[in-house]
Formats: C-alpha cells, sequence, structure tokens
C-alpha cells in the first residue's frame, strides 16, 4: 500500500441538469455522488487497458462527502479525480466538484474502490493498468 502525491487524474465537466435539483432548489446531496461515479467513468474508461472483466471489478467500500457550497442550476461544474491511496485490491480516489472555471468548491470527497472476483466477491490485486496510471 502507498500513499501518493497528489496527481490530477481528471477532469470532467457536467451540465448541472434541472432534474438534480430538490425542493429547496439546488442541487440534491445524493446527486452528487452521481457526479463522482460519471467523473470516475470518465477517467476508467479513458485508460488504455483492461481495468474490468468477467474475474475483475471495481465496487464503492467506502464514499465521504464534505459539501462547502449549495450547487445550483443552470450551471456546469468540473470534477477533479486523483489518486490519495493505493492498495494491494483497493484504490482511494480524491474527488473535488468545482465551479467550471474553478473559482468554487462545492464539494470535497473521497471514494474507497475495491477490486473484487464477481464470481465469489472476494477482493483481489488491482489491475495493472490501475495500478500504472496511479502512481
Amino acid at each position: 500500500m502507498s500513499e501518493i502525491t497528489r496527481r490530477l487524474l481528471s477532469r470532467c465537466t457536467i451540465s448541472v441538469r434541472w432534474r438534480d435539483l430538490d425542493t429547496y432548489n439546488h442541487v440534491n446531496n445524493s446527486v452528487f455522488l452521481s457526479y463522482l461515479e460519471e467523473a470516475r467513468l470518465v477517467w476508467l474508461r479513458g485508460l488504455q487497458g483492461e481495468w474490468k472483466s468477467a474475474t475483475s471489478a471495481p465496487v464503492i467500500a467506502s464514499s465521504r462527502l464534505d459539501f462547502r457550497k449549495q450547487l445550483e442550476w443552470p450551471g456546469e461544474v468540473a470534477v477533479e479525480t486523483w489518486a490519495e491511496r493505493v492498495g494491494n485490491s483497493s484504490l482511494t480516489l480524491g474527488h473535488r466538484i468545482l465551479s467550471g472555471n474553478g473559482e468554487i468548491v462545492y464539494c470535497d470527497a473521497t471514494v474507497v474502490l475495491v477490486w473484487i472476483n464477481p464470481a465469489n466477491a472476494t477482493s483481489i490485486p488491482l489491475p495493472a493498468v490501475i495500478r500504472e496510471a496511479c502512481t
């Protein structure tokens, strides 16, 4: 397991949708998790190699979000992603949700992914492409 020097892995732009709003006319807290998911998938799909297969797939073991400011519609956000920790079978990703110009921080977050064998739900070593992308 190793701690990583913060290096940006991905910056993904997402449009705030009308349906993301709650009754208080700001983006519902649960939608922030969807924004993080979208950013992670954009990063993962951009990797040159196999990060999931019939015998290897990531699952979320933990997520933590610290909300900084309400987010409203209309608008766009940028989601930045970096590796905070690379373990044997787990990866901790840091995320930050920002205004498109980067001046406003709406949320800081960490998500722990664990790679498992879907057939028996046991943890397995990180795929080489993940380890290489993060170190």
